[in-house]
């Protein structure tokens, strides 16, 4: 289902990195996003007042609870928002872990940041050429 008329589109970003962070959050953000930053998993799951997230974007290679630890605590509790994750550290089992907890999508770090908002809009069902809160012929 094609959704091109959602207000405030939620993405949690998770990763131990402020430059990491800051850069995702404007690049989001200038993709007409609403990013939440969180500087490990641990803060996420502290965090009993976040909007409900659309999107994870969760870094593998956290200090503490991994990405992927995270991913497997949020399916022990049946929380399904699509998780994309995003590495420095690429290897065949981080792509097969992550492959088995179902994510969403996959992306090194040195990804174009496009390609990373293009997965999360095809994620969420939104028009490529849509922001989120514009539909597609608002001329926006």
């Amino acid at each position: 289902m094609l959704r091109t008329n959602q207000a405030n589109i939620y993405v949690a970003i998770v990763d131990d990195d402020e430059g990491v962070r800051s850069a995702f959050s404007r690049l989001l953000r200038a993709a007409g996003f609403q990013p939440v930053a969180y500087a490990s998993a641990e803060a996420f799951l502290a965090d009993t007042k976040h909007p409900q997230f659309d999107c994870l974007a969760l870094d593998i290679q956290l200090t503490g609870l991994s990405g992927l630890d995270l991913g497997r605590r949020l399916a022990a509790v049946h929380q399904h928002t699509p998780i994309i994750y995003i590495t420095a550290y690429d290897n065949e089992e981080n792509r097969r872990q992550a492959g088995l907890l179902g994510c969403a999508g996959y992306f090194r770090k040195d990804a174009r940041g496009q390609d990373i908002i293009e997965r999360i809009r095809c994620v969420l069902g939104l028009d490529s050429k849509t922001a989120p809160g514009r539909t597609a012929d608002s001329g926006h």
